[in-house]
């Protein structure tokens, strides 16, 4: 068993394809192997800046042989007279085998032709030759360049490459780059340093990159960086403001971390603190520290009360140069913040409502006019949600001056400089114009959630802007003819699918989005008629769109697939499913529980039986009371009153739950389907079974309605025909 190492040396590369190639490489490595029958042991890839690396333990020296055989002709074909006929010789030929060689077996169609063939294992040595430039080749990502007059595509030009078989260098050769690439044993150190490492075998890789000053190990290098930070602000009596992608990046721009600790000015804490860490984080890769157990007012004009006026950075330079680079950083941190000052001080001079009216010189999109366009057209859906949604009426003028005043700071100069604080700086600039906070919370909230995990927002104000937000985009965008397909998703459809049904779940709000949708698609035929909109088509498509974001928003939240396509899937009625959005992730959250303490088996068993015979009779879907469908003068057994009993105990559970969509009436419901077992099996199986089917057509079509019925009721609460065992 050897050690296998591959180290590709590469200049500095973006952060992101570091971390995605590690991931890949791991696949492609451990796939190959497989496929390769090389045994090994564990496959580590490892990676900096400006190296990805790829360490193999326990690799075996040879492939394993491979032994196989192989069905030929029948022997009369392959035979004859004893000789063997051109069919076997050129079957003998395709297996690499001499036609005295085959052998004759009997199978349970008569003798045939076998041929065994033997495929000896190659060195692992030759076989690794021969990965490594696909293993290379075969990795992904953005924006991948050639370099040179070489014809190697890569995210960064490809310098050096170590390919070592415990102590052997194995002779990889990458044509396609410029200048040539070939294997070795030399490796580089840290940057700064200027040193090549030699690399006397690949078990000992890790620890001479480390005495050259570079943290290979990936996962190493993040624990070093998190304590550092962790450290650093406890000593500070801080916590630091350190986002998980920011810490990822931060792991993967540097070889060997470096913790360094800045300062700003005083007078720079009288900015907004949502500036002061955006441009830390964002624009410089600094981490931000918050005063600890500070109360953090999302409104708040000025950091004083919860930033410190301190900031830490992860450098990549040498120990000995950490005063000159804290100065450089601070001196950078400087200048982006004096802009930020500016930007605050000539918007602080223009009042929020004539923001608003500069809206019409920016466009919205293509066809669907200028932003204060779209301000309307949000203006519209607000005021239809609030007739829908039952709301005290100082909630509904908050929302409504919000959804009038929401888009003022895209022309503002801070997010012009700063897209991210679209809606933060707004809600800040209008609360101190004097707008009611409520109203400039929801300016700032209309924006949530901007992506999965994201806080919703947390005013009714704030959620009735976002929701109308929402609406808006998929109205304008679907009505404009585009629609997100694939991975293409440039106006983010889905995300705004997603956040509308997150809020109406987490508000616990029952809107008629079906109703909504038909009545604002007519709305926008009329506002925009060179796109000749057919409101139902468009209606129609938006509600498809819906019904996919609740199946997908169910199935991330841990809900087995086949439940939730029993609430939401295309056989449910889309009505049905956005008449209350909510009512589905409770029906799917009610059999998932029922699943778990093993009832809904039970269930299933009951509803299904009576569905398959009442497929064959012609009752309306929509019945849940026996009374008109039913005649009990045509019973002719007890099974059959027994039955109709069931039905009439169950049909005000069925149309409560239809009604109100409350989870305890649904569990009622679905008590009372389980409780109606032994009645369903005695009317099936029973002493005084029926025949459903009989020659009667009066006496079939009661008894297949009494089964429609339960089918119903049923329905209420889900399509069981779609639920698994």
């Amino acid at each position: 068993m050897s050690t296998f190492l591959l180290e590709i040396g590469t200049e500095e590369l973006p952060a992101d394809f570091a971390q995605s190639a590690l991931s890949q490489l791991e696949q492609l490595v451990s796939a190959d192997l497989l496929v390769s029958r090389l045994s090994f042991g564990r496959v580590r890839c490892l990676g900096t800046p400006r190296r990805l690396v790829v360490l193999i333990d326990g690799l075996a020296e040879r492939q394993e042989d491979l032994e196989e055989e192989r069905k030929g002709p029948p022997e009369a074909q392959a035979f004859r007279d004893g000789a063997p006929t051109a069919a076997a010789i050129g079957f003998a030929r395709r297996c690499g085998v001499a036609a005295e060689q085959l052998e004759v077996r009997d199978t349970p169609k008569g003798p045939f032709v076998f041929a065994r063939i033997l495929d000896p294992g190659r060195a692992a040595a030759d076989l690794l030759t021969d990965l490594v430039p696909a293993w290379i080749n075969g990795l992904q990502g953005r924006r991948f360049m050639r370099w040179g007059e070489g014809d190697d595509r890569f995210s960064r030009p490809i310098r050096w490459l170590v390919v070592l078989l415990g102590e052997k260098v194995l002779p990889v050769t990458l044509a396609g780059s410029d200048p040539q690439v070939t294997a070795g044993n030399r490796s580089r150190g840290h940057r700064l340093s200027g040193t090549d490492v030699t690399i006397a075998s690949a078990e000992s890789y890790e620890a001479a990159l480390a005495a050259s000053g570079v943290v290979v190990d990936r996962q190493l290098r993040a624990d070093q960086i998190r304590r550092m930070i962790e450290a650093s602000a406890t000593a500070l009596a801080a916590q630091a403001d350190l986002p998980q992608e920011l810490f990822e990046e931060l792991t993967d721009l540097v070889e060997a971390p470096l913790l360094i600790e800045g300062a700003i000015s005083d007078h720079s804490l009288d900015l907004p603190p949502e500036v002061l860490s955006t441009v830390m984080r964002a624009h410089q890769r600094y981490v931000p520290l918050y005063r600890l157990k500070a109360e953090r007012d999302p409104l708040a004009l000025e950091a004083r009360s919860s930033l410190l006026p301190r900031f830490l950075c992860i450098g990549n330079g040498l120990p000995e140069a950490k005063d000159t680079v804290r100065r450089g950083n601070e001196r950078v941190l400087k200048a982006r913040l004096a802009d930020a000052a500016f930007f605050l001080e000539a918007d602080r001079a223009v009042a929020s409502i004539d923001r608003r009216d500069q809206l019409h010189r920016v466009a919205f999109a293509k066809g669907l006019g200028s932003l204060r366009d779209r301000c309307e057209r949000l203006e519209w859906c607000t005021d239809v949600l609030l007739e829908q949604l039952d709301l005290p009426t100082v909630t509904a003028d908050h929302a409504r001056r919000a959804a009038h005043l929401c888009k003022h700071d895209l022309v503002s100069q801070m997010v012009g400089e700063f897209p991210e604080l679209q809606g933060v700086i707004g809600g800040k600039y209008l609360l101190a114009e004097g707008e009611p906070r409520p109203v400039a919370l929801a300016v700032l909230e209309h924006y949530l959630p901007r992506g999965a995990g994201d806080a919703l927002p947390g005013s009714d104000a704030g959620a009735i802007v976002a929701l109308a937000e929402r609406l808006e985009l998929l109205l304008s965008i679907y009505a404009k003819g585009e629609r997100p397909s694939g991975s293409s998703d440039p106006y983010a459809l889905r995300r705004a699918g997603n956040g509308l049904l997150q809020i109406l779940w987490e508000r616990n709000w029952i809107l008629d989005l079906h109703a909504l949708l038909h009545r604002a698609a007519g709305h926008w035929a009329e506002l925009l008629p060179h796109f000749a909109v057919d409101p139902q088509a468009l209606a129609a498509e938006l509600g498809d769109l819906l019904r996919q974001r609740l199946i997908s928003l169910l199935e991330e939240e841990g809900i087995d697939a086949d439940l939730v396509q029993a609430v939401a899937g295309d056989a449910m009625a889309l009505e049905r499913v956005l008449r209350d959005p909510a009512d589905a992730r409770r029906r799917a959250e009610l059999l998932r529980s029922l699943r778990g303490c093993g009832t809904l088996s039970a269930l299933q068993a009951v509803v299904t039986r009576a569905a398959r015979l009442a497929a064959k009779g012609d009752l309306d879907p929509l019945v849940l009371n026996p009374a008109g469908v039913v005649e009990a003068q045509l019973f002719e057994t007890s099974s059959e009153v027994a039955m109709l009993e069931v039905l009439q105990q169950l049909e005000p559970l069925a149309v409560a739950s239809s009604l109100s969509g409350k989870q305890d009436g649904y569990q009622a419901l679905a008590d009372g389907l389980v409780g109606s077992a032994e009645v369903l099996a005695a009317f099936f199986d029973g002493d005084d079974s029926v025949l459903v089917m009989v020659d009667d057509p009066a006496v079939r079509r009661n008894r297949l309605n009494l089964l429609g019925v339960l089918r119903n009721q049923a329905t209420v609460l889900a399509d069981f025909s779609r639920i698994s065992g």
